[in-house]
């Protein structure tokens, strides 16, 4: 019982931590030392950090636009991240990405690929490598439920299930491709049978309950490790701010206000504090730390130095091995 109030503990934690982070970056946002477009994840926070709970240090993941929570859940340095949207030097892509591409190796984040579904095949690759290598690894690609419109999705699952790869396409379903609601964009049925028309296991779960999603996530990825191939995974979640940048746009009447509350109501915060009666007790103290290694990562972004003009050309062209690694 304990063992299991400490796990829902940490992942209380974890999805605090994501939401710390995005509202501060909300709040300096309008300071104008973050120059990059910044795809917030407020109210997604159970996705990013119930599917990356159960992976290892050497599982890897590839994200999105929206990345933020991903980097983060999977182990993604703090400081560096911020310090890329700052576009400062010592930033995870040395200040030339922003906030749509953070990489970190050691914690397993490949890449962040703003291009809508093209970060899928990158993971397929990934697997692919794992089998060739015979190492027991796997890989996620994290994608929106637009992403399943693209055509580099199908061709990813028709790979995937043909051998039988360890790769998770983990889809966070918030229910809109920018202002387009996905009832205007696919016919009504479960996301789920684009799975089936690949012969490919898939399962649906609510995105906004992190222990569901880490359920769901612990069965796909012991599927993997198995040889039993690829999952499809679900995520019915939703999130609370702009497509793109720091505020609200509800005020473009897109979205139904009582939509909107409806999944404010269901905060993935909410959800597990419920489960969690003792975290009152807690909840001060782990703002407190958090909030303190925030201003210290942002203070440590914005006292780093920009890249030197100087290097403008570096990375563009590789002339040798090395420098393509």
């Amino acid at each position: 019982m304990q063992n299991h109030e400490s796990r829902r503990i940490a992942l209380y934690r974890q999805m605090l931590r994501i939401r710390m982070v995005e509202e501060e970056i909300a709040r300096r946002y309008a300071e104008q030392d973050m120059r990059c477009p910044v795809h917030l994840s407020i109210g997604q926070e159970a996705a990013a950090v119930g599917a990356c709970a159960c992976l290892r240090a050497d599982d890897v993941v590839f994200s999105t636009h929206r990345c933020h929570g991903h980097y983060l859940a999977k182990g993604g340095d703090l400081t560096a991240m911020l310090a890329e949207i700052h576009g400062r030097e010592t930033g995870c892509c040395g200040g030339r990405g922003g906030s749509m591409h953070l990489f970190d190796d050691a914690a397993g984040v490949v890449a962040s690929v703003p291009i809508v579904g093209s970060n899928v095949p990158l993971a397929v690759g990934a697997a692919l490598a794992f089998v060739q290598r015979g190492e027991p690894r796997v890989a996620v690609a994290f994608l929106g439920d637009a992403a399943m419109e693209e055509g580099v999705f199908h061709e990813s699952l028709n790979l995937a299930a043909r051998h039988r790869l360890p790769v998770v396409f983990f889809v966070e379903n918030n229910l809109y491709s920018v202002y387009t609601r996905l009832d205007a964009r696919q016919p009504e049925a479960p996301l789920e049978r684009l799975a089936t028309a690949h012969a490919m296991a898939s399962t649906s779960v609510d995105g906004n309950d992190v222990e569901a999603v880490d359920t769901a996530m612990q069965h796909a990825v012991a599927r993997a490790r198995a040889g039993e191939g690829p999952t499809v995974i679900v995520a019915a979640t939703y999130r609370l701010v702009e497509h793109c940048g720091p505020q609200c746009d509800d005020h473009l009447g897109y979205r139904p206000a009582e939509e909107v509350a409806g999944w404010a109501e269901r905060c993935p915060l909410r959800t597990l504090a419920t489960r969690l009666p003792r975290v009152a007790e807690t909840h001060a103290a782990m703002r407190r730390a958090i909030a303190e290694e925030i201003e210290q990562a942002f203070a440590a972004a914005l006292a780093a130095p920009l890249p030197p003009p100087e290097s403008a050309a570096a990375y563009v062209y590789a002339s040798s091995p090395a420098e393509a690694r």
